[in-house]
């Protein structure tokens, strides 16, 4: 009897042992994932990367690139146009802006935000600039020419 447990235990421990064909990391996932989520952001001849947010409204933003739109100029501290059409939305009262910070107003209005600041409006997150040091100065003052790229 103490052989039939001993040869169940170790048969427990062989199963156990067995994972899968192949393993992926949880690093190796998330960078898989970010390359998936990452744009270009071109303003007058200077390239932003951005990393992306993995939700509804990004994955219908993605869809639509490249886009190359005039964006407006609002508040001294962001920019932003309207798509043709909605994107899903699910906004949050955010409370807090940073330069860098793109987002969906409502369901149609996308917002690039140059500043930091803090703000009682609700927005969707779709993603940020990674490095947006020169962001504020490359946007100006005024109306500019935009292009997101995949």
């Amino acid at each position: 009897m103490k052989k039939f447990f001993v040869a169940i235990f170790a048969a427990a421990l062989m199963l156990m042992g067995c994972g899968e064909e192949n393993p992926t990391t949880s690093a190796e996932v998330k960078e898989a994932s970010q390359v998936q989520n990452q744009i270009t952001v071109q303003i007058g001849g200077r390239t932003f990367p951005a990393t992306l947010e993995d939700n509804l409204a990004t994955r219908d933003f993605i869809e639509r690139l490249p886009l190359e739109v005039d964006m407006q100029e609002l508040n001294g501290n962001e920019k932003y146009f309207y798509l043709s059409g909605d994107l899903p939305s699910d906004s949050v009262r955010v409370k807090q802006i940073h330069a860098g910070d793109l987002m969906l107003f409502g369901s149609n209005c996308v917002v690039l935000f140059y500043e930091d600041f803090t703000t009682s409006y609700s927005y969707t997150s779709l993603g940020k600039i990674d490095a947006p040091a020169d962001l504020e100065k490359v946007l100006g003052k005024g109306n500019v020419r935009v292009q997101f790229v995949k």
